[in-house]
């Protein structure tokens, strides 16, 4: 297996990889510095679960946190988000120029243009079961009964 030793690329699409955590980003795109209990409020789950979901999101970079007396407020980060850009685009540049490639051949040797081809003949319909030479087959004699 290749291994990259770009931990923190791992760490962010580790974290971007749970809905619920991209959830979580979106609403901090929305409304910078929402407190913890703000960006739990639409979830169906326990505070403790949002705060595991923050702390994964904030070992990768992606917030930060900072405590005003009893109040934590998060924040979006950008830079890890832009190293993942980054090694996105570059595939994206890859593939964008390999289909930039495929359509230039398509359009210089274009397919040549053949006649509709006509409809295929149908072949004659089969006779009936009533005039088949082979008569119905006669079941065999009964076996030997069995009584105890």
């Amino acid at each position: 297996m290749v291994k990259y030793g770009d931990d923190t690329l791992d760490r962010t699409f580790a974290a971007l990889s749970d809905p619920t955590r991209r959830a979580l980003l979106a609403r901090l795109g929305e409304k910078e510095g929402l407190s913890v209990s703000e960006l739990a409020q639409p979830f169906q789950m326990s505070l403790p679960a949002i705060m595991k979901h923050l702390d994964v999101l904030s070992d990768a970079g992606l917030i930060t946190r900072e405590k005003t007396g009893r109040t934590v407020a998060c924040r979006l980060t950008a830079r890890p988000m832009e190293q993942a850009m980054d090694w996105l685009n570059r595939y994206a540049r890859f593939w964008s120029d390999n289909f930039d490639r495929l359509a230039a051949f398509v359009e210089e040797d274009p397919w040549p243009s053949a006649a509709p081809s006509p409809a295929p003949q149908r072949a004659p319909a089969s006779p009936s079961r009533a005039a088949s030479a082979r008569g119905r087959k006669k079941s065999t004699p009964r076996g030997p009964n069995r009584k105890t």
